[in-house]
């Protein structure tokens, strides 16, 4: 299949990526710096180096014609200390950002979208932002992934968080998985 993965260098991703090449799946991976193209040339990608707010990134979906478009963009800060500084951007990712993929994985004919959500608490507008992105990706009709806090390499912590975290090896795993489930919501945790 080929997939079009905004968010592709990020912490699931790192992992995600190269799980789906491996999977047999064709993948451009959306990042914004030049110098992570690299990477996912490396692990057999074709990086689309573009903003997620770029006005060229629905041409650059549309040049690759995906399957399925899915969106794992986050943008979260280096240590969990600093998450009240990223809660306009990740609300941005999570609503804006939701509908220019949205907008044009339709545009593409894309079959498929997919979209990174979380299965734990957040405050009231963060949730809002939450509940914009699933409803966003359900009407698509898309998969919503509700991930448990992730831990392993590249996340904020190394061991498992109580109450249902995801080490973001199995999450990635997990995903691959899910590509072409039904439509609807599916909880991924370490627990499933």
């Amino acid at each position: 299949m080929r997939i079009f993965l905004a968010g592709s260098t990020g912490a699931i991703g790192k992992f995600l990526v190269p799980a789906l090449v491996e999977a047999g799946h064709d993948v451009a991976g959306l990042t914004r710096h030049e110098e992570k193209s690299e990477w996912l040339t490396s692990v057999g990608a074709t990086p689309v180096v573009c903003d997620l707010y770029d006005p060229r990134l629905a041409h650059e979906i549309a040049s690759f014609a995906p399957q399925l478009v899915m969106h794992q963009v986050t943008d979260l800060p280096a240590r969990q200390s600093l998450i009240a500084l990223k809660v306009m951007s990740l609300n941005r990712a999570r609503t804006e950002g939701t509908d220019l993929l949205v907008a044009a994985a339709k545009a593409a004919g894309a079959k498929h979208f997919v979209a990174q959500s979380i299965g734990f608490k957040v405050p009231g507008p963060a949730r809002k932002a939450v509940d914009y992105l699933e409803a966003a990706t359900l009407a698509y009709p898309g998969v919503v992934l509700r991930y448990g806090a992730f831990y392993g390499p590249g996340t904020w912590t190394q061991t498992a968080p109580k109450g249902g975290g995801v080490h973001v090896k199995t999450a990635a795993a997990r995903t691959v998985e899910l590509l072409t489930a039904a439509p609807g919501i599916y909880e991924v945790t370490d627990a499933e």
